[in-house]
This record gives C-alpha cells, sequence and structure tokens, in this order.
C-alpha cells in the first residue's frame, strides 16, 4: 500500500499519543498509591478522609488533583488516539494489535472513571451510581449478579465502596497498564513495518531507475 506524508505524520502523532497514554497512567498510578496512604474506603469516612488530604496533607490536593486529571486525561487521549487511527486508515488487519488495544485501553480508562464515582461519597457520586445501578440491573439474566457484586448485596454502603475501591485499584488498573503496554507495543511494531516498507519502496524505485538507466545506453 502506498504511503503518504500525511500517513506518516499520522502514525508519529499515534505513537506520540500512545507514549501520552502510558505517562497518564503512571501519573494516576503513583498519585493513587499516595492517595491511598490516607483514603478511607467507607462509608462518610472516604469523604472525610479526602477533605483530610486536600486540606491538611502537604501537596495532598496537588497529588489528588494530578490523579483526577490523569484519569479523564487517558480517556480523552484515548478517544482522540481512535480517530487519528481511523483517519490514517490504521484500522486494516495489520495493525489489528494496536487497534483493539487502543480500544480496550479506553475502555479500561473509562471503567477507571466509574468505579471512582462513589469512591468520594459525594451526593453527587452516591444518586449518579444509583441511577447506573438501576441500568445495571436490568440487564438480562445477569444484572442482579452484577448489582449484588457491585454493592455487595442490598443497599449501597460501606461494603459497595470497598468492592469498588478493589475493582479500581487493583482489576480496572491492572488491565489498564496491561493494555497500555500492549498498544504502544502495537504502535511500535506498526511504525517499524511502516519505514521498513518505506525502504524497500525507495530501494525498489532506485533499482527500476537504475534498469532503465542501463537499458538507455544500450
Amino acid at each position: 500500500m502506498y504511503t503518504t506524508k500525511f500517513d506518516i505524520i499520522l502514525r508519529r502523532f499515534t505513537t506520540l499519543l500512545s507514549v501520552v497514554i502510558i505517562t497518564l497512567f503512571l501519573i494516576g498510578a503513583s498519585t493513587g498509591i499516595l492517595l491511598s496512604f490516607y483514603y478511607e474506603p467507607g462509608a462518610g469516612a472516604a469523604h472525610n478522609s479526602l477533605v483530610k488530604i486536600d486540606t491538611e496533607i502537604g501537596y495532598g490536593w496537588l497529588f489528588h488533583k494530578a490523579h483526577s486529571v490523569a484519569g479523564n486525561g487517558m480517556i480523552i487521549i484515548g478517544l482522540l488516539q481512535i480517530v487519528v487511527m481511523f483517519l490514517s486508515r490504521q484500522f486494516r488487519k495489520s495493525w489489528l494489535v494496536a487497534w483493539v488495544s487502543g480500544i480496550l485501553v479506553t475502555l479500561a480508562a473509562i471503567g477507571l472513571d466509574w468505579t471512582a464515582i462513589i469512591l468520594s461519597w459525594s451526593q453527587e457520586g452516591y444518586w449518579r451510581f444509583s441511577i447506573e445501578l438501576g441500568t445495571i440491573e436490568s440487564i438480562p439474566f445477569i444484572g442482579n449478579q452484577l448489582r449484588d457484586i457491585l454493592t455487595g448485596g442490598g443497599a449501597i454502603s460501606s461494603v459497595t465502596i470497598q468492592h469498588l475501591y478493589t475493582i479500581h485499584s487493583y482489576i480496572v488498573s491492572i488491565a489498564s497498564f496491561i493494555f497500555a503496554i500492549a498498544h504502544l507495543v502495537g504502535v511500535l511494531w506498526q511504525e517499524k513495518e511502516m519505514y521498513a516498507h518505506i525502504q524497500q519502496t525507495q530501494e525498489e524505485n532506485l533499482q527500476s531507475i537504475e534498469n532503465k538507466g542501463a537499458y538507455q545506453m544500450r
């Protein structure tokens, strides 16, 4: 396939966005670990611990803000990268690893944001999570089971926060890291293939010119 200069620019931009996603994840993970030293996953205690982090712990507000910005940034950059990959026709078979892992890392970033809805135990987060629980419960066959897994059975309580905190901190975070690494590897692999294709094309063009010149000299 013929590679234009526009394709090369978009693919380099895709690689840059992949590095940004990894960087944002590392920022989110490191600040999340620091916040976990003071965060208390419990009804009431969650909100109070975050207030304490923002007001009493040195630079706690900065780490809290950086954690939030990194999480939202992963979603934005992930969605932007999907658009860039689509525009550069990087959804073809040879780009399968980067394409699929890019979608998965974006979904994982959305999952991180979703599981953090109620971790602050704010009124907005509580009612938002209550509404979304109703949507989950309406899923045929498995809705009730999913609700029980998330809430611990019954109403939203400290157990719910502990479940979501575990899912957020361990399951979805680890999945995000794996997908982000796989995505970066896929992007670098495809970029390597692209430059190898360009070099091969240049060599074939040069050989064609040499053959044409030799023919004319006869």
